[in-house]
């Protein structure tokens, strides 16, 4: 598959089980200017398809805007270890290791493919955090919200 564009990263959000389950929050209306849509664009919760992250103007930051790859990956990581998942009380892998996940990472940001990483923390909240293709596969009427400098 070929691909050209640039990557957006969004959160980290933090948050509970519950609020992370509110998916009326978590998608935006089938009208532009509808009551939903408008209710998606203000709530920080991550939507269910991670596209619809750019639609969201005012969560979409310059240092996390990239042209290279490896700075998307340099920023899930450090993401990532600043927010390191909780360990399994009987000493069990409960993820895949960061090594496979920056490699998975690696592999599909260069071929248009987001990527998004969720797990529990070791305060039993959940975290979720995105690097966003833009133009984006999925949804390629939706523009940029900041095109890189």
């Amino acid at each position: 598959m070929t691909w050209s564009g640039h990557w957006h990263g969004y959160g980290p959000w933090t948050g509970s089980r519950d609020a992370y389950g509110q998916e009326a929050l978590r998608r935006p209306g089938g009208e532009l200017n509808s009551e939903q849509t408008r209710a998606f664009v203000a709530s920080a919760l991550p939507p269910l398809m991670t596209g619809h992250w750019l639609m969201r103007q005012d969560q979409t930051a310059t240092d996390r805007t990239w042209t290279c790859a490896v700075a998307a990956a340099t920023w899930l990581k450090s993401t990532y270890e600043a927010n390191p998942p909780a360990e399994r009380d009987d000493g069990g892998r409960a993820y895949v290791t960061l090594e496979d996940k920056i490699a998975h990472a690696m592999d599909s940001l260069p071929r248009g493919v987001d990527v998004c990483w969720v797990h529990y923390t070791k305060s039993q909240s959940l975290i979720s955090f995105s690097v966003v293709c833009c133009l984006n596969h999925h949804h390629p009427g939706l523009p940029c919200p900041l095109p890189p400098a």
